[in-house]
């Protein structure tokens, strides 16, 4: 700018001015079509993050569920060498059903008195997750669906 600043600004104020003579000068602002650019962006993104953000969820609930059968399983197995047999309830194996797994899964245990002895673990889907699959587990450690696990 030089020596004298405000001059300068004075001389491009000016020249400003006398530019724009005979138009609207135009005041600060979104027009119209700015902002329907950023909502259409945005409903883009939205389209793609939603999908991926709730199969992330069941994802996270399914190895909740996972995680407590595969617990329920080795208690199982520890009730089998202290009683001679498999539990028929949580309650038996002092298991408490966590909350995730809880509202998104029903569980059951079935036994069978053998000889040997089995039983099968059994989480069937509800609510949120009704559209997923259902995951057992059973004594031999077998687990399916076995894309699942």
């Amino acid at each position: 700018m030089g020596l004298f600043p405000a001059a300068g600004l004075e001389l491009a104020s000016s020249r400003l001015s006398s530019q724009g003579q005979g138009r609207v000068a135009r005041r600060g602002g979104f027009t119209l079509i700015e902002v329907m650019i950023v909502v259409a962006i945005v409903a883009i993104l939205a389209a793609v993050a939603y999908p991926a953000y709730t199969s992330h969820v069941r994802r996270g609930y399914r190895a909740a569920a996972q995680s407590y059968l595969m617990d329920l399983a080795q208690k199982q197995t520890q009730h089998l060498l202290d009683n001679r047999a498999y539990a028929a309830t949580e309650a038996t194996l002092n298991a408490t059903v966590p909350t995730d797994v809880n509202k998104t899964y029903d569980i059951s245990i079935g036994v069978a008195a053998g000889p040997p002895p089995e039983f099968t673990i059994t989480a069937a889907p509800k609510g949120t997750m009704a559209g997923d699959v259902t995951l057992t587990i059973n004594q031999a450690g077998a687990k399916t669906p076995s894309d699942k696990w």
